[in-house]
């Protein structure tokens, strides 16, 4: 990251979006031939968290095929599947793409970008770097075990939808119906929007 955006020794803050970025994110557009929409949610409870889910940001941005079109606010949440205080809480967000890459494609470069910022996998719902989910591809519903369309669960988890319904108050989840009446069925306990931080979209 680079140094204009720290502003302490812990998770640096970022500044507004201009609407001339924006601008420019769009028009970025003519030069994908027939982009799908997809949806991605980030998580990190380790190291600098807010760094690392900006360079994960920039990272697909920097996918050929790849456009970052939004990125949500930040949330703060308490470990998934886990006792409480026995990790460090998270930050989420929720990046929308449009890509020509197919889902195994998505998947892979994912992977590739969670290895980037040394995620290991040791333990199931054990802290990590960096998580990098495919929650959506545009209408696909599947069921293949290698990548299951939408994310099997994200219905059931306020770190996905909160932020998700920030950034599109019309959203729908493949299969599962309006983003917001799933976020109404679903406890917010330990999941808090932290309006103090943000993330950029790449320039």
């Amino acid at each position: 990251m680079t140094a204009p955006y720290l502003k302490g020794p812990s998770d640096p803050t970022v500044q507004p979006v201009p609407a001339s970025v924006v601008d420019k994110v769009d028009a970025a557009d003519t030069t994908l031939s027939n982009p799908r929409r997809a949806v991605v949610a980030l998580g990190s409870n380790l190291g600098n968290r807010l760094e690392t889910l900006q360079g994960a940001v920039d990272a697909l941005e920097d996918t050929p095929g790849v456009r970052v079109k939004a990125v949500s606010p930040v949330y703060e949440t308490e470990p998934w599947g886990v006792d409480p205080g026995s990790q460090p809480s998270y930050f989420n967000a929720i990046v929308v793409l449009k890509t020509t890459l197919p889902p195994s494609s998505l998947l892979e470069r994912a992977h590739a970008v969670e290895e980037a910022f040394h995620r290991v996998r040791d333990e199931r719902w054990g802290p990590r770097t960096l998580d990098v989910d495919i929650v959506s591809y545009a209408d696909v519903v599947s069921d293949d075990p290698r990548l299951t369309l939408p994310h099997p669960r994200a219905h059931e988890r306020a770190f996905v939808l909160a932020p998700w319904l920030d950034l599109d108050p019309e959203a729908q989840l493949p299969g599962r119906g309006p983003v917001a009446g799933l976020l109404d069925a679903v406890t917010r306990a330990g999941v808090a929007h932290r309006a103090d931080l943000e993330l950029r979209l790449p320039e």
